[in-house]
C-alpha cells in the first residue's frame, strides 16, 4: 500500500521572478469551472472568443491566431517547425539566452542558421540586420529575434526591423513571451509575420498554453512547403482545422487552461491595453527608483530596459543565492537568478500581469533593505 499523502497545501508565494507570475484570482476561479467536451458547442464558442481576444492583445487581424498546447517553448517550436524546412536558412539575432535557444531549435529542425550576436543586454538595429542579410551567401527565409529577452531584461525596438527582413524576402519571427500583455506588441503595425508567447507571464495565467499568430504571408509559405512539418502535434494547418470553422479533431485541448486564458484575456480587455502597458511601466519605474535608493543598479540602460522584467546587478561581496533564499523563506517572495554569463551576477525581478502591483514593489524593496543592510 502506498503511504498516506497529505492534501496539497503549498506555502504562499509572491511570484516576482521571471515566470510564472501570480495568477489573477478571477483566473483561478475560472479554472474551477466544470469541464466541457472539446466539441461541445459551448466550448467551441469559448474557443472563438479566446481567438478574438488574442487578436486584440497581439494587435493583429491574423486569422491564424490560436493558443498551442504547451509552454512558450511550444510556441517557438511551432513557429520555427512550420516555417522552416530542412536546408532552408534562418538569420537569428541573439543577445541573450532565448536568442541562443532560437538558434538551437531551428538547427534541430534541419535549418541552416546564420547567427549575429551582441553582448547580453544589448539590442539590434535594422541596419545591422539589413547588413547581415545583404552579405549572406544564401538568402534567409526567416529572421528571428526576441522582443523581450527574459535572461537580460532588454526590450528590442521593433521599428524598421520588418522592413529590413522583407527587403530581402524574409519573414520576421518575434518572441513575445515576456512582453505580450505587459508591453506594447503591435504585430500588424510592425509588420511581424509570426509571433509566439506564453500564458504564465504578463497574461496572469498558469503555464500550459502558447499563443501564436501568423500573417497570411507566413501561412501561404506554410501551404507551399515541399513536405509537411516534422512535428505533427504542432502542425498549424492541422490545428487551424480544429480552431477554425471545420472543427476537425486534432487533440484533446485542456478546457481548464482555455478557461484560464479566456479569463486572463478578458482581464486585459477590461483594463485596456494602453492602461495595462502604462501600469507595467509605472510599477517598473517605481522599482527602478527604489533600487537606486538602495544603491542597486539595473543591468540594462534605461533606453532599452524591459518594463516587465528587471535584471539587478548583485553588489560586490553579496551572496546572491542566500538573498533569494532569505526572500523566499522569510518574506514569501520569489525572484530569479541569472542565466548563462549572468549567473551569479544579477537577480531577475518580474513585474508581470497580476504581480505588477505597487504594493508588491514596496514589499520587495523593504525586504531587500532589511536583508542587505
Amino acid at each position: 500500500m502506498p503511504q498516506a499523502y497529505s492534501e496539497l497545501d503549498p506555502s504562499p508565494r509572491l511570484l516576482l521572478g521571471p515566470g510564472p507570475s501570480s495568477a489573477h484570482p478571477r483566473v483561478l476561479r475560472a479554472m474551477s469551472t466544470p469541464l466541457l467536451g472539446y466539441l461541445d458547442p459551448e466550448f467551441l464558442k469559448m474557443l472563438d472568443e479566446t481567438q478574438d481576444l488574442l487578436r486584440y492583445v497581439f494587435q493583429t487581424s491574423n486569422e491564424l491566431t490560436l493558443p498551442v498546447s504547451g509552454t512558450g517553448m511550444a510556441g517557438m517550436e511551432t513557429v520555427l517547425s512550420n516555417l522552416l524546412e530542412p536546408g532552408e536558412r534562418a538569420l537569428v539575432c541573439a543577445a541573450g539566452f532565448f536568442g541562443d535557444r532560437l538558434e538551437e531549435v531551428a538547427l534541430r529542425h534541419g535549418a541552416e542558421v546564420t547567427k549575429i550576436e551582441k553582448p547580453w543586454g544589448e539590442v539590434f538595429t535594422p541596419e545591422e540586420i539589413d547588413a547581415a542579410l545583404r552579405t549572406a551567401q544564401r538568402s534567409a527565409k526567416v529572421v528571428a529575434l526576441v522582443h523581450a529577452e527574459t535572461s537580460t531584461g532588454a526590450l528590442q525596438p521593433m521599428e524598421g526591423i520588418a522592413e529590413a527582413a522583407h527587403r530581402h524576402g524574409a519573414l520576421l519571427v518575434m518572441d513575445t513571451v515576456t512582453s505580450l500583455g505587459g508591453a506594447p506588441v503591435k504585430l500588424d503595425k510592425w509588420g511581424v509575420d509570426a509571433a509566439y508567447s506564453g500564458t504564465q507571464k504578463c497574461l496572469g495565467c498558469p503555464p500550459g498554453l502558447a499563443p501564436v499568430s501568423l500573417s497570411e504571408r507566413a501561412r501561404e509559405m506554410i501551404r507551399n512547403r515541399k513536405r509537411k512539418p516534422d512535428a505533427w502535434y504542432f502542425d498549424l494547418e492541422l490545428l487551424a482545422k480544429y480552431w477554425g470553422k471545420e472543427r476537425v479533431y486534432h487533440h484533446t485541448v485542456s478546457a481548464t487552461l482555455v478557461y484560464a486564458l479566456r479569463e486572463g484575456l478578458r482581464l486585459v480587455a477590461d483594463e485596456g491595453l494602453e492602461a495595462r502597458w502604462a501600469r507595467h511601466r509605472a510599477n517598473a519605474e517605481y522599482l527602478w527608483e527604489g533600487l537606486q535608493e538602495l544603491d542597486l543598479t539595473p543591468f540594462v540602460p534605461p533606453a532599452h530596459r524591459l518594463p516587465t522584467l528587471t535584471t539587478v546587478r548583485v553588489p560586490e561581496g553579496v551572496d546572491e543565492a542566500s538573498v533569494r533564499t532569505r526572500l523566499r523563506e522569510d518574506y514569501g517572495i520569489e525572484i530569479g537568478a541569472g542565466l548563462g554569463p549572468l549567473k551569479g551576477q544579477v537577480w531577475r525581478v518580474g513585474l508581470m500581469g497580476y504581480s505588477s502591483r505597487k504594493e508588491n514593489v514596496t514589499l520587495l524593496l523593504g525586504a531587500l533593505k532589511e536583508i542587505l543592510k
